[in-house]
């Protein structure tokens, strides 16, 4: 995938962020909550797992699938991430708008995995 970014990580014992979405900027994400997914990754990246209310796994997307979810002052954003072996590979990253993920969100992020994989 071509626009793919990969980011080596700071230490050799942690996995890297491999990212098929673009990445969260401040504005719109706020720096505070842009601080907090990058403390939460980091931990992900350490191999430490994380559950509700911050992550629940997303199997719909595909294996080794969750959505992180960080509340911001006016919304929640939500990151779609998969943990591979070699890296974290961050599928999509927006704004949560409805409920329930929409099967427009779940179809973008497996074909995002199928370009990435292949």
């Amino acid at each position: 995938m071509s626009d793919m970014i990969y980011i080596r990580s700071m230490s050799p014992d942690h996995k890297p962020l491999a990212w098929l979405a673009q990445k969260p900027k401040t504005p719109p994400m706020s720096l505070a909550t842009r601080t907090e997914c990058g403390f939460l990754l980091r931990l992900i990246q350490m191999g430490n797992k994380i559950s509700l209310p911050h992550s629940r796994p997303m199997p719909i997307i595909g294996k080794r699938c969750h959505e992180l979810r960080v509340n911001d002052e006016k919304c929640t954003w939500r990151l779609f991430y998969r943990i591979d072996d070699d890296a974290i590979v961050i599928i999509d990253v927006d704004n949560k708008k409805t409920e329930k993920t929409t099967k427009t969100k779940i179809d973008l992020c497996k074909s995002r995995l199928n370009d990435y994989d292949a």
